[in-house]
């Protein structure tokens, strides 16, 4: 079974010194893995990248809200006051309030609104939750079916059990059930489960999959916060559907059905959108007519500061980026071998198949790369893989000059 790869390198002042190690897979229109990285079979717990497959489940099962307070439910949202606002609406529409929801309390996720409650001298609270809005939604669900508000987050519950069919429908794998942090169950899924349900998601024309990726769509600032980076690359990306997940999931789907998941093994929040920008980047996306390149690439920019200014940053590896490129790599530096022994023998033919699998060498060898010898700025540099294809061109130069034939 593959492992979690190193797809992240913590670079400070030119010194690589450590690595982020996950998953990733992406997948074609038609469902088929295009490329991968890691360990993307295997179940894991997708975290706060289920709530939009919840909120579909609970919209199958008479959940009727405005766009809105939809994407709401879908949230893991900052705590600004209009998600505060928009999760009393969820509640207040059923003839509740706060004092029903069944998450923990907290502090809100965004750092101006935490800092207010707290110099207000307020405690934590169950509505500043990030999770507030699923719940609302939860008890909205129940209300509409005349299923017991109480106990509404036992696995046995019917809202839970119907959550769960559904789930198991849109991944297409079975579950396990564990404990969110916010105290509701959490099915897991393998990436490719994930990237499955939310293609499914962002491909819908009609019914409840549709209103949940209309949902998002149209108000993404709801479904995360004003300053997070998943609200910037949905602004980005015209028609993507996206959410973040708490230890570092992340799923992505774009209409046409491409879709995008991913996992960092430590959980490190910063990696998931180094990684997303990065492969988005490495299949055309952040060129796609429409899209604002620059908003998608400015996702990935993760900064490393010592003594108050920027001496590093986190960097993709090719590995996250080379796709394909990780069955293609092996053959090409086979014949990259054999060009480079047989070049002096055939002259200046074999000095230009040398040259061709020097340069090619250098495009692919993403999932051999070795270390970044030279940077050339965020995701490109000079690796030591790099160095045989460049010594392949050299050896090409010389064969080229010192032949007659």
């Amino acid at each position: 079974m593959p492992s979690p790869v190193p797809f992240v390198e913590i670079v400070r002042s030119g010194f690589v010194e450590g690595h982020h190690h996950g998953s990733l897979v992406v997948l074609d229109p038609d469902g088929s893995i295009d490329w991968s990285v890691g360990d993307v079979t295997s179940p894991m717990l997708p975290r706060s990248c289920n709530k939009p497959l919840q909120a579909h489940a609970m919209v199958e099962h008479g959940l009727d809200l405005p766009p809105d307070l939809l994407a709401l439910a879908c949230a893991s949202h900052s705590g600004e006051a209009f998600h505060l606002e928009g999760v009393r609406r969820i509640l207040a529409s059923v003839g509740l309030d706060e004092t029903a929801l069944g998450n923990i309390p907290d502090y809100p996720l965004d750092e101006t609104a935490r800092h207010a409650m707290i110099r207000a001298g307020e405690p934590e609270s169950r509505i500043a939750m990030n999770c507030s809005g699923k719940h609302a939604a939860m008890l909205a669900t129940c209300v509409a079916n005349g299923w017991p508000l109480e106990g509404y987050l036992d696995p046995a519950h019917p809202l839970q059990e119907a959550i769960t069919a559904t789930y198991t429908r849109m991944t297409g794998e079975p579950t396990t059930i564990a404990v969110d942090g916010c105290g509701a169950p959490l099915l897991s899924a393998s990436l490719v489960g994930l990237a499955r349900a939310f293609a499914t998601l962002a491909t819908a024309t009609t019914g409840p999959a549709a209103r949940i990726a209309d949902a998002i769509r149209r108000h993404p600032e709801n479904v995360s916060g004003t300053t997070r980076d998943e609200l910037a690359l949905l602004r980005a990306v015209p028609g993507a559907i996206g959410k973040g997940g708490a230890e570092s999931v992340y799923a992505v789907a774009l209409p046409d059905g491409r879709a995008y998941a991913l996992k960092t093994d430590d959980g490190a929040g910063r990696a998931r959108p180094v990684v997303m920008a990065a492969a988005l980047a490495k299949d055309g996306v952040d060129t796609r007519d429409g899209v604002d390149t620059e908003a998608v690439r400015a996702t990935g920019v993760q900064t490393v500061y010592g003594g108050g200014r920027p001496v590093g940053e986190l960097r993709a590896l090719q590995g996250a980026r080379a796709g394909r490129d990780r069955l293609v790599a092996p053959l090409v530096l086979v014949l990259l071998v054999l060009a480079a022994g047989l070049a002096h023998l055939v002259g200046r033919t074999g000095a230009l198949l040398l040259a061709v699998f020097s340069v090619l060498w250098i495009l692919v060898n993403g999932p051999m790369e070795g270390p970044v010898l030279l940077s050339f700025g965020a995701g490109h540099g000079l690796t030591g893989a790099d160095l045989a294809g460049v010594a392949g061109m050299a050896l090409a130069a010389y064969v080229w000059v010192t032949s007659r034939r």
